[in-house]
Order: structure tokens, then C-alpha cells, then sequence
């Protein structure tokens, strides 16, 4: 498949007003409101367009295959460094991007949007648009590139990205410490204050795992000052990342809940499950919408197994319209994935 088909696909759609539902290896179709529209499969247009690990620098099409990508770039000791879940082994470039996600290791490197360099977008007309560049002095004006992590294809086709990479850690060692959830929020709004190369926390049934990478010596006398006890628990973060650790299992609704990190334990009912310091806590429940309200955080119905709809906070309407606008900018005839963000997009 080339990019002509693609764009050729959206200019028919669009004169027709017809539904696109934009979609990869559809393994998130379960994250966002409700798919709708005629399906658009992306995963004929993929592929490494350049990449040059001195650089650190990747630029691949859409329909690439995140465990492929991974794969190159660990044969040169280097990694996507927001950790980004795959959901299935189907994972695709562009809906890593599309959906905006990043796993256990975002705390300390940052979100995926931080490593968009430039993306190919094709928009709502078919017209190919090019934002940003493959170094971080391109981005000037408004920051388009990064616009569209987490837009789930409202805005356009993610047809090619360049994202920044780094080194893989040199070590890695994970600790373990029996703490309640108050204890490990301590803790770990304690430690983000201090020169520790921490790269992962999770908390669970009074279980806190820190994951420590970087220079061996630097993670060796962060794990002597932390304490608790060595586990080898690569497969305990991929589980995390993955949502295949047993918390997540389970018809309940799973939300996704971001507050300030040194937010107290939130008071829920069910079951919990923290990350990134202390700012993302995962809940089980009807309430996490009015508890994440009251401790001035967002919550996200991230799973599932009913209707979905509202699944995003609402937005202020001053957001909500500069929010139409772009979608009116990019997509005038409203023909990209319809709804999937929001029911006004």
C-alpha cells in the first residue's frame, strides 16, 4: 500500500460525508468512545524510513509494527524511552501514537508526546501535511507534531512519525518493600526529590516496587539507600505495562486516574493500583470520576466491558471550542474517526 491509496480513500470518503475508522493492528480498539465508521486499515503503509542510531533519531510509517521497531532499536542499544504498552502483539506505530499512551516509565523520561520530533499527517481533505522535522530546533509556532499524540485520529491519518530514542540503561535492578499505600506515597513523593535514578514505582496490596536503571554504580548506591529487598521483576513491569499483572484482570471497570503526585490514598472502596510516583492510580468502580474531582485530578474509564461513552473528563468549554475548531481545520467534513475522543469531534 502507498500513501496515495490512503489519501485517495479519505478524499472519496469525504465527498461522500461517509465515517472513517482509522485503525491499525487493533489491539486498543477497547481505549476511547466507541469505534464507528467504515474501516480504514492502515497496516499495508509500514516500514523504517530512516534511522540513524547516532542520531537517535527513527522515522517510520504508521503501519509499522511496535515490537518490529522495538526490536531494530535494541539491536543498537536503544529503546523507546516512554516505555509504551502494546496491548497485542499487533501493536502498531501509529496507534502507539494515535492513542498517546506510555508505560511505567514515563515518570522519569517523560510521555511519548515529549518524543515526537514530526509527524506526516494526512488530513481530512487527503491533503498530505508535514509538522515538525527529525531534531527538536525544528518545532516552531504551533507544535502540530505533538498535537496529535493522544488524538486518536481525530484530526488525521498518523502517516509517518520521527521520535526521538535514547540509550537503554547500562543496569537495571528492581527493589521490594512491604509499605501501605500511604507509606509508599511517602516514600515516593521522598524520593522524587532526591538524585535517584529511579525509573519505575508501582504499589499494590502493600507491595512497592522500585525499579532503578542507569550507571551501575549510580544504581547500586541508590538501591543500598532505598532498602527493601532485590527481585528480579522484569517480567513483574512488563506485566504492569501490559495490564497483565493480576489486578487488572476482571470485569469491573478499570479507570485511570491522574492526580498530584503527594495527593493522600484516595479513599476508594475497590482495589487500587499505583504508578509513576504516586500521579497515576489506577481504581475499580463507579466513583473513581467524583474522587478524582475531589482530589483536583481527571479520571479516564480506560476499560471497559459495557457501552462506552464519556469515557474522557469533560472539557471546559473554552477548551472544548479551541478543541472544534482544530477539528474543524483538519477534518472540515467530520469524517475521521467520529466520536472516538470526544461525541462533539
Amino acid at each position: 500500500m502507498n500513501l496515495e491509496a490512503l489519501q485517495e480513500r479519505i478524499r472519496e470518503a469525504a465527498a461522500r460525508k461517509a465515517p472513517l475508522r482509522l485503525r491499525g493492528g487493533g489491539s486498543k480498539d477497547f481505549y476511547g468512545n466507541e469505534p464507528r465508521g467504515e474501516l480504514l486499515d492502515t497496516r499495508g503503509y509500514a516500514g523504517i524510513v530512516s534511522y540513524e542510531p547516532t542520531e537517535l533519531v527513527v522515522t517510520a510509517r504508521c503501519g509499522t509494527l511496535l515490537a518490529e521497531l522495538e526490536r531494530i532499536l535494541g539491536q543498537n542499544g536503544q529503546c523507546l524511552p516512554f516505555e509504551p504498552p502494546h496491548f497485542g502483539p499487533e501493536a502498531t506505530l501509529g496507534g502507539c501514537v494515535a492513542t498517546g499512551l506510555s508505560g511505567p516509565r514515563r515518570a522519569s523520561a517523560g510521555a511519548l508526546r515529549d518524543f515526537v520530533l514530526g509527524v506526516k499527517l494526512v488530513d481530512g481533505r487527503g491533503r498530505e501535511l508535514a509538522f515538525g522535522g527529525q531534531v527538536m530546533k525544528n518545532v516552531a509556532g504551533y507544535d502540530v507534531a505533538r498535537l496529535v499524540a493522544g488524538s486518536l485520529g481525530t484530526l488525521g491519518l498518523i502517516a509517518e512519525v520521527s521520535l526521538k530514542v535514547l540509550p537503554s540503561p547500562a543496569c537495571e535492578l528492581s527493589l521490594e518493600l512491604e509499605v501501605s499505600e500511604a507509606a509508599a506515597l511517602e516514600r515516593m513523593n521522598l524520593w522524587a526529590g532526591q538524585p535517584l535514578p529511579i525509573s519505575a514505582t508501582a504499589w499494590h496490596a502493600s507491595r512497592l516496587c522500585v525499579r532503578l536503571s542507569g550507571a551501575e554504580p549510580a544504581v547500586r548506591a541508590a538501591a543500598a539507600k532505598i532498602g527493601g529487598t532485590r527481585v528480579e521483576a522484569g517480567q513483574f513491569w512488563e506485566g504492569v505495562r501490559e495490564h497483565r499483572h493480576a489486578f487488572f484482570d476482571g470485569p469491573q471497570p478499570l479507570w485511570r486516574v491522574a492526580v498530584p503526585s503527594v495527593c493522600p490514598p484516595l479513599g476508594a472502596s475497590g482495589d487500587s493500583l499505583i504508578e509513576w510516583g504516586g500521579a497515576l492510580r489506577w481504581l475499580r468502580g463507579a466513583e473513581a470520576r467524583a474522587l478524582a474531582a475531589k482530589a483536583d485530578g481527571h479520571a479516564t474509564l480506560f476499560r471497559s466491558q459495557g457501552k462506552r461513552e464519556s469515557v474522557f473528563a469533560a472539557l471546559d468549554p473554552r477548551v472544548m471550542t479551541l478543541h472544534r475548531r482544530l477539528k474543524a481545520a483538519f477534518d472540515p467534513a467530520g469524517i475521521l474517526n467520529p466520536g472516538r475522543l470526544y461525541a462533539e469531534l
